[in-house]
């Protein structure tokens, strides 16, 4: 008897292995929190308990040259996971396609989603309280899976319905786009920063 392991949904997780680079990263996000009042604004209208840069600056890496470093580091991290991928990309490489800011006060959570128009997303951990939650990823068969009965609580990441990651500041980690994810709630007392992108 043989059994194979198919279809494979893979999670890289890097480090950004810079300590002063991270801490400057802290400090822009929190002055973009308090100086982006259109962030600050979407973030109130749309329930988002904290801030995102998400639907009001598109150009961190060219406004700010703390995002511009973390760009690089983000495309060597990239280029590794696409090679894990095993991507046919015809020669050329994933480019950055959006990059935004994240500070989710105690309470606050990010339902599941995709990022569709994307290839690869990901996130750079940048503040994580203790009990500042983890995240969420679902098999993408679960809407297929109909009259399967449920996993076992001791089931391999591979087989398990959700696989969870709590990541560390510094911390890098990338997923292909498609796959459904979420952010648990925060059940720390401080701040969860995070800063989140995508390639195509």
């Amino acid at each position: 008897m043989s059994v194979r392991r198919l279809f494979a949904s893979l999670l890289y997780e890097g480090q950004l292995d810079d300590a002063d680079l991270l801490a400057d990263i802290e400090q822009s996000c929190w002055a973009l929190a308090e100086d982006d009042r259109a962030g600050r604004r979407w973030s109130k209208e749309h329930g988002y308990r904290g801030y995102t840069s998400y639907a009001s600056l598109n150009d961190l890496p060219i406004r700010d040259p703390v995002f511009a470093d973390l760009k690089k580091k983000l495309d060597r991290h990239v280029a590794r996971f696409a090679e894990e991928c095993a991507f046919d990309l015809g020669g050329r490489k994933l480019k950055l396609d959006s990059l935004w800011v994240n500070v989710l006060k105690p309470g606050g959570h990010h339902s599941a989603h995709i990022h569709p128009h994307s290839v690869v997303s990901g996130t750079l951990y940048v503040a994580m309280p203790q009990g500042s939650g983890a995240l969420k990823l679902e098999d993408p068969r679960l809407p297929m899976l109909m009259a399967a009965p449920p996993r076992r609580p001791d089931a391999p990441d591979d087989l398990a319905t959700f696989a969870t990651a709590t990541p560390e500041p510094g911390t890098v980690l990338l997923w292909e786009s498609w796959l459904r994810h979420e952010v648990v709630p925060n059940g720390a007392k401080g701040e969860r920063i995070s800063v989140s992108f995508n390639y195509r």
